[in-house]
């Protein structure tokens, strides 16, 4: 256990209430240190310090916890025998998960092991002082314990009549925390970090301005999860370029944060509208900025933020002294540029690292190389080579193979992926109505008035979803990663049950039950859907798949129109033995320059733009040559630099 696991750091009200239910005594601490203790007779205890006050130290026993929102960074505890109630609130996701998390275990065991504690009697017989020592982590044996216990006893549903019971005596009883949201929905997985997760961490704990990067598949977004499971939750903004992706990091967009509009006003008209009274309070609260998929922030658009923060916060420091917390890949999806009014050809885009408000934030930049979605090095290999814009003859050859692949069984279809979204809905729209039979609709269930817009922007499931047996669909959550029903899987319709589809995974049959996503506003408030977790798969865009790890795959690299669009639609491949490749060709493979020259500048590769002559002004033999001196260059030496 990290020392940030054995600490937890937040706010800390603490209110003692007579028989009347009067408070007759209120502590506050706004920067308060808790940590878990056994005196001699091995009661556990929470101590709450803070600087120049005395420690304050309360046994818990008979105990409940209200943790409903946990993610938020909040939580209380009542203490019923001491008839006092502690709340919790801007504690770090992760280590209040992690606190609540020790007390049930340590508590749970505790009951075991009560012959072992020494007698009150003996204690005051030996004149010695209470003395206290701090508790040991949690081993593995006593997680599996205190998980085998939880199994046990929510084996079943309770009736109603047990249920009135259970609330009936909740005054009485005597219990730890129930366990099963500290297990089933916790905002930080178990698995700890790689050597490579954990630098990276240190680095935002410590303050710095960072940018960690690396390839599809290497966990950017599993580790931005980390990060933000322990920063505090009221002071840190979680953002993304796009809806979806903030979304997946339980955030809002950058643009919904900024208040700014599109970013085309001029900095006054910007600054004014950041500075209204919903707004401003949002940008002067945050101490830390994230942003996700940051390679599609237009770099226009992120130099004009910049001079924002530091107008509307009062300060001549970089984002107004904000810590930011970039991830993304620039080889992957470059920003949305349109052509100015009047004008037809689209402008090249600029990237964020092309501003000189990037500059002035002097990113410490890291790079995780350990890729997790594919496991097959041959592939990963190809993969490596195609985003920095290399097509050999071995990526070739290879990817040409797959062309004759069969990847389908059980009825389950390969996706296709395409460049435009038209085609995959014209594409899936033309599916669904050549299969017999009748449709079913399921209509979403969105919990606050007015807020379909938004949700339709910002959770990957469809507001409305029309289904028919046949139809090939995609699982759009997470259900059970043991069993394969992951966020990504394909299945086919086979039935419907109590008006519920019955999908056919390659894994397993999965009735496909209501699901809730649930997004945040700039303001903070929380915005919900319910609806079935599928979507219609016969093909999918690239840009929409970002994220995604498909188990079945094709894709026509033809009308590729970005830099990077390429290696995005191979890289959601989990191998090449569940892909296929039509008509592959070299020329649909390349980098962007400037993003070449991008990170040649962060560990001194050499690199060079690649691609179609017609693209890149180079012939395909003067290629050839240059790949040839500099392949084992390019592939050899990892990107790990301070900037």
């Amino acid at each position: 256990m990290s020392d940030i696991e054995h600490i937890l750091c937040c706010t800390v009200n603490i209110e003692w209430l007579n028989k009347q239910g009067i408070i007759q005594r209120k502590v506050t601490q706004k920067n308060a240190n808790l940590r878990l203790i056994r005196d001699d007779r091995r009661d556990i205890f929470v101590e709450i310090s803070a600087v120049k006050t005395a420690a304050i130290k309360l046994a818990l026993k008979g105990i409940s916890v209200h943790k409903n929102f946990m993610k938020e960074g909040k939580a209380s505890i009542k203490f019923q025998p001491l008839n006092c109630t502690m709340y919790l609130s801007n504690a770090p996701p992760g280590q209040l998960l992690v606190f609540l998390r020790t007390i049930f275990v340590k508590m749970t065991g505790d009951q075991n092991s009560k012959a072992q504690n020494t007698s009150l009697r003996t204690q005051l017989l030996s004149g010695k002082p209470q003395q206290f020592e701090e508790i040991s982590p949690v081993t593995t044996l006593e997680m599996n314990k205190a998980i085998s216990k939880v199994s046990r006893s929510t084996d079943t549903t309770p009736s109603p009549i047990a249920n009135k019971k259970r609330k009936i005596d909740k005054s009485d009883t005597m219990k730890p925390p129930a366990a099963k949201k500290l297990y089933s929905s916790s905002p930080i997985p178990n698995e700890q970090l790689d050597i490579e997760q954990k630098d990276v961490l240190d680095a935002c704990l410590a303050g710095q301005n960072v940018f960690f990067t690396g390839s599809a598949g290497t966990g950017k977004s599993y580790l931005l999860r980390r990060i933000i499971g322990v920063l505090p939750p009221d002071v840190t903004t979680a953002t993304a370029s796009t809806g979806v992706a903030a979304c997946h990091i339980g955030g809002v967009t950058l643009h919904q944060f900024a208040a700014i509009g599109d970013g085309e006003a001029t900095l006054e008209r910007s600054v004014q509208l950041a500075s209204k009274p919903t707004s401003i309070g949002i940008w002067r609260k945050c101490k830390h900025l994230i942003i996700d998929e940051i390679s599609m922030v237009d770099g226009n658009y992120f130099e004009k933020i910049e001079q924002v923060a530091r107008r509307v916060r009062n300060s001549d420091k970089p984002f107004g002294g904000i810590q930011l917390i970039l991830c993304g890949d620039f080889f992957q999806l470059p920003p949305i540029v349109k052509p100015k009014p009047g004008e037809k050809k689209t402008p090249a885009p600029r990237f964020c690292f092309q501003t000189r408000a990037w500059d002035q934030c002097r990113f410490s930049t890291f790079e995780l190389k350990r890729v997790h979605r594919q496991s097959d090095d041959s592939f990963i290999a190809i993969l490596n080579k195609i985003r920095i814009g290399l097509a050999d003859d071995v990526v070739t050859k290879t990817l040409e193979m797959t062309a004759k692949q069969k990847i389908e069984r059980d009825g389950i279809l390969a996706t296709r992926l395409c460049s435009h979204t038209k085609d995959a809905d014209i594409i899936n729209e033309s599916k669904l109505r050549a299969l017999p039979g009748e449709s079913r609709i399921f209509e979403c269930q969105d919990l606050v008035p007015g807020s379909s817009r938004q949700l339709d922007y910002q959770t990957p499931v469809p507001n409305r979803l029309e289904l028919r047996i046949g139809a090939q669909v995609m699982l759009l959550k997470n259900i059970k990663v043991s069993a394969g029903l992951v966020n990504g899987a394909r299945g086919v319709v086979k039935a419907f049950e109590e008006g519920l589809p019955v999908v056919k995974f390659r894994s397993k049959e999965y009735v496909a039950k209501h699901e809730r996503w649930i997004v945040k506003t700039a303001g903070g408030a929380s915005l919900t859907r319910k609806q079935v977790p599928l979507k219609l798969a016969w093909a999918f865009s690239i840009h929409k798949s970002q994220g995604l790890t498909l188990d079945c795959v094709e894709m026509s690299l033809g009308r590729v129109f970005e830099a990077g669009q390429a290696y995005v639609a191979l890289s959601r491949a989990q191998s090449l033995q569940s892909l296929r490749v039509l008509d592959f060709k070299a020329s649909q493979v390349w980098a962007n320059g400037d993003v070449l020259n991008f990170y040649k500048t962060l560990d001194n590769m050499r690199m060079i733009p690649l691609g179609p002559a017609n693209k890149m002004g180079r012939g395909k033999n003067q290629l050839k040559k240059k790949l040839a001196g500099l392949k084992s260059k390019l592939m050899a030496k990892p990107l790990v630099s301070i900037c």
